[in-house]
């Protein structure tokens, strides 16, 4: 795992490229943090206005807890990342890693009254791990943090309504595997949908032993760590400029 704050930078630019990768990118905009190791409460983000496939260890621009840039850089940073992130960082000293995605399917159910159903197989590994938060409009206030620290609560997966979704993990690659789950839950579910015909519910039983199962295999175990090692071995064979 990553120590140093050039590891982290490094390993949060592959996560830029590896996102890229999968499909989910929205322009611009969106972005995943890491907290720097340190008494300073710093974090990187990505430079507002290039595109996840552009970012590199180098151009990461580091920020303190209020979101005010830190060091010397040419670029900016996105004021409702920086909303969302600072909340989340200054109140949870557990996450070092929070990533948010603009996707399809992601959105789609994040559109849904219901929300995240339990209806097939990634979405039962996510029961009662994913906690949910109203849209109030762009996030650009600072009044929203503590309604939006309240309703993340002690969970590190949120679906913002209307929104879109968000992660968070005691790593990088820990908030990966969380994304990519939740991403994939939300697709099959609108794969289902699509078709027209309902959809079999998972059984409570089933859902508790699930649930029971999932906490006992996160409790001090590195998470996402082989996941995501293998799709940094991608994205080093196909562009090794994000380690620059």
């Amino acid at each position: 795992m990553a120590q140093t704050e050039q590891e982290l930078r490094v390993q949060l630019a592959a996560c830029y490229r590896i996102f890229d990768y999968m499909g989910w990118t929205e322009l611009i905009y969106n972005h995943i943090t890491v907290k720097l190791p340190g008494d300073e409460h710093h974090f990187l983000i990505n430079p507002y206005g290039l595109h996840y496939s552009e970012v590199t260890a180098s151009n990461l621009v580091k920020v303190d807890i209020e979101g005010n840039i830190v060091e010397e850089t040419g670029y900016a940073v996105n004021p409702a990342g920086i909303v969302i992130h600072t909340a989340i960082h200054a109140a949870r000293s557990d996450v070092v890693c929070i990533a948010h995605t603009h996707t399809n399917a992601g959105m789609a159910v994040a559109c849904s009254k219901e929300g995240l159903r339990n209806d097939n197989f990634y979405s039962a590994l996510l029961h009662n791990r994913v906690a949910y938060h109203d849209f109030e409009g762009i996030t650009l206030m600072d009044d929203e943090k503590p309604r939006l620290v309240a309703n993340l609560g002690d969970k590190n997966m949120l679906i913002l309504r209307n929104h879109g979704l968000l992660a968070c993990g005691r790593s990088i690659a820990e908030a990966f595997q969380s994304i990519w789950a939740m991403q994939r839950a939300c697709e099959v579910q609108v794969a289902g949908d699509s078709t027209g015909k309902q959809m079999i519910p998972v059984g409570a039983d089933v859902l508790a032993r699930t649930e029971q199962l999932m906490t006992m295999q996160s409790m001090g175990q590195p998470i996402g760590e082989l996941e995501f090692a293998a799709l940094t071995r991608i994205i080093e064979r196909l562009d090794p400029s994000y380690k620059d």
